[in-house]
């Protein structure tokens, strides 16, 4: 299992390491490294976790995430049997301490900033994808301008950011496996009625210490955390072909009622479940 924290195998000279993930998963252990990580996802679908917030993430979604910056990528195998994503890793320094500060690379400062929370492009996608695809074939040093390229594009980009709060530490591995066994038990457990008993223990915790604990480490209560993962999820079975009704997908999505899954779902997602479903039919 992958734990906190995460190292990228590199050869010892390759300042930029290009990667191939092919399987029925991606990286569903929380994990952080120190590498720049841009990522194209070919197939594939599933939850994403970055700092604090939950997102979903789904074929041709161009992902950055910064240095340091936990997450998780959970794949949903019930969608896809395979799934498959490029990715380039890098650090702000890999091609020299000042590199990054030449008058000649300023302008891709915006992409470092971005970067902090991590972001998802939501323009530009068409060209981002011709360019990772043609990482493969490319000799390193066509790989090295590729990524400039990219760079120069996610710099300016409209894109929606991953995460909205960032521990202002790096994990340590004791409190990396913590948080992985927080993670991994709550997306394993969702959909049932998980308990603050339970997920205390599993932290191995008194309640009252796993809630500051939670808190300090990601800005919101767990089960604010909870119910963003349920909420993030009925969206999924919202757009997704099976078509279960609302009451179905409030207990698919380990909400109690469905007046409940409503009030939560709109505070959330800024539309009720059925208004959701209508506008993206």
């Amino acid at each position: 299992m992958k734990v906190l924290p995460f190292k990228i195998p590199k050869p010892e000279h390759d300042a930029l390491v290009y990667q191939e993930d092919i399987g029925t998963s991606f990286y569903d252990q929380l994990h952080q490294h120190e590498e720049i990580q841009m990522s194209y996802i070919m197939k594939g679908e599933g939850t994403l976790i970055v700092g604090d917030t939950v997102n979903y993430y789904k074929p041709n979604d161009i992902l950055i995430i910064g240095s340091y910056l936990p997450h998780i990528l959970k794949s949903d195998t019930s969608v896809h049997e395979k799934s498959e994503m490029l990715s380039l890793f890098f650090t702000k320094k890999s091609f020299g301490d000042r590199f990054f500060e030449l008058e000649e690379t300023k302008s891709l400062q915006p992409f470092f900033i971005r970067a902090t929370h991590g972001f998802k492009a939501t323009s530009d996608k068409d060209e981002m994808i011709r360019l990772f695809l043609k990482l493969k074939a490319s000799k390193k040093l066509d790989q090295f301008l590729i990524l400039l390229k990219l760079l120069k594009m996610a710099s300016t980009c409209e894109y929606k950011s991953l995460s909205s709060f960032i521990y202002e530490k790096q994990y340590s591995d004791t409190e990396g496996n913590r948080m992985r066994n927080i993670f991994e038990f709550t997306m394993s457990n969702f959909h049932t009625n998980i308990t603050l008993e339970a997920v205390s223990e599993k932290a191995n915790m008194t309640k009252n210490a796993f809630c500051k604990y939670f808190k300090k480490r990601t800005n919101k209560t767990y089960f604010q955390f909870l119910t963003e993962l349920r909420v993030e999820h009925a969206t999924k079975l919202l757009l997704s072909k099976n078509k279960l009704n609302i009451a179905e997908i409030a207990y698919e999505s380990g909400f109690k009622n469905i007046s409940n899954f409503n009030r939560q779902f709109k505070e959330i997602k800024k539309n009720t479940p059925s208004d959701f479903r209508k506008k993206r039919a």
